[in-house]
């Protein structure tokens, strides 16, 4: 009979172990948006956002008009073979502006491509019949860290990005990372802001934070069950030696 309950407390003991080393997260810490269905029928205003530019970003810009000759003074290229021009790309410098050929320095810091646009457009009509102006951000990308499933940075082709779409580049959280508190990092007029986003409330998409500027930091942190995880060990041999010897203890004992 002694034998029958010192069995059975260590079989318990056992369990409470093998809990501890498989423990599952809830499920309503993993689902996104949560409220969604509350409102769901409800249509929501989509706000249209324009990336402003800022010290360091890089641009190129194209001129072109009717009079294609009168065009060539305000379009500079990169050194390269005769066939495969580059745009020049100008960097916006330290006191937020470029210098323009002809024209000279123009200041860009804080407005968006197409504000820069009608501002290039105006001035050029002194010296160009009907120009036309297309400008291109070029370094706008995002990186994404932490309990991702591809960790990285990401080039922006459209100078437009949302939070949940970057997540969707690096190939979603995995079951380690911790929702309900998601670090956006930002860099605004000089100063480094670490702003917490909430991925199961879709308050989300009426956060002014939800369509990312350039240059943004995504930070997965992980949640307690990778965190004792790794507490418990890094090398998984040791942990299934550590249970293979606790069952030759728990099988003497109850002989």
């Amino acid at each position: 009979m002694i034998k029958m309950k010192i069995k059975k407390s260590k079989l318990i003991l056992f369990g409470l172990v093998l809990s501890v080393l498989t423990s599952c997260v809830s499920n309503k810490k993993m689902v996104y948006f949560q409220d969604m269905a509350d409102e769901s029928s409800i249509p929501e205003e989509v706000i249209n956002v324009e990336t402003k530019l800022k010290i360091g970003d890089v641009i190129t810009i194209n001129v072109s008009a009717i009079d294609a000759e009168a065009a060539v003074p305000f379009n500079l290229f990169e050194a390269g073979s005769a066939t495969n021009l580059k745009p020049m790309q100008y960097l916006v410098n330290a006191d937020g502006e470029i210098n323009f050929p002809v024209i000279g320095k123009v200041k860009i810091e804080g407005l968006s491509t197409k504000e820069i646009t009608n501002n290039l457009t105006n001035v050029l009509s002194d010296y160009i019949v009907k120009p036309i102006v297309n400008i291109r951000l070029t370094n706008f990308k995002v990186t994404v860290l932490g309990e991702v499933k591809n960790p990285g940075t990401f080039s922006v082709p459209n100078e437009r990005m949302t939070i949940v779409e970057a997540l969707g580049v690096a190939g979603d959280l995995t079951m380690q990372g911790k929702r309900k508190n998601v670090i956006l990092v930002r860099e605004e007029e000089g100063k480094r802001k670490f702003i917490p986003i909430d991925l199961t409330s879709k308050k989300l998409f009426a956060s002014p934070y939800y369509y990312l500027a350039q240059n943004d930091v995504i930070y997965v942190e992980s949640n307690k069950a990778k965190i004792n995880s790794s507490v418990i060990g890094a090398n998984t041999s040791i942990i299934f030696s550590s249970i293979s010897t606790l069952i030759s203890i728990i099988a003497i004992l109850t002989r």
